[in-house]
């Protein structure tokens, strides 16, 4: 299978997707920002001045993954059906990873959303904490799961083995749109 935002001319378009079958499509993304000592204390304690770090970021994030086909040129519009985000907080690395599902009944998936709510809820935590940290580093964002459509079901065999077992975490927080 060929790319397929290009037509045979090379020029970029936007898929077709009028003769495919509305399915049950979900999506999932993940990434990481790694922050200082402070950032992470101040963060999981809530004394960041800007407020709830987390909530706006968790909620930042299903903002980008609703309005990806604002960002991204080729992407249909989609009706959501489900957005989901997710930190967990690495006290051994002062990391927070975020996790970004998404769900819609439609014609195309829902991966590009995904990535999007993930980089936009990270990209939060770094403008709400970037008064006490400008060197925090935004990282490791990929496709942990796609199901649904056409092309079925793809994980992410790449990084089955890097699962966070045995660290310590130091809580988890989930913003869910219904």
């Amino acid at each position: 299978m060929g790319f397929t935002h290009f037509d045979e001319n090379g020029k970029a378009v936007m898929v077709d997707v009028t003769g495919k079958e509305e399915t049950l499509r979900e999506a999932s993304a993940t990434g990481k920002i790694l922050v200082s000592r402070e950032v992470f204390q101040a963060v999981r304690a809530g004394t960041i001045g800007k407020g709830d770090v987390l909530g706006v970021a968790a909620t930042a994030g299903i903002m980008g993954a609703k309005r990806t086909w604002e960002l991204i040129p080729m992407c249909h519009i989609l009706p959501l059906t489900n957005c989901r985000i997710t930190f967990d907080m690495d006290e051994e690395e002062y990391s927070i990873s975020c996790t970004c599902t998404v769900k819609v009944t439609g014609k195309t998936g829902v991966e590009m959303e995904a990535l999007t709510g993930v980089s936009v809820a990270l990209l939060t935590i770094y403008d709400m904490c970037k008064a006490l940290d400008k060197t925090m580093e935004i990282g490791e964002i990929y496709l942990v799961k796609k199901t649904g459509g056409k092309s079925g079901n793809v994980y992410n065999g790449r990084h089955s083995g890097r699962e966070r077992q045995g660290q310590k975490k130091s809580g988890r927080r989930e913003i869910e749109l219904m």
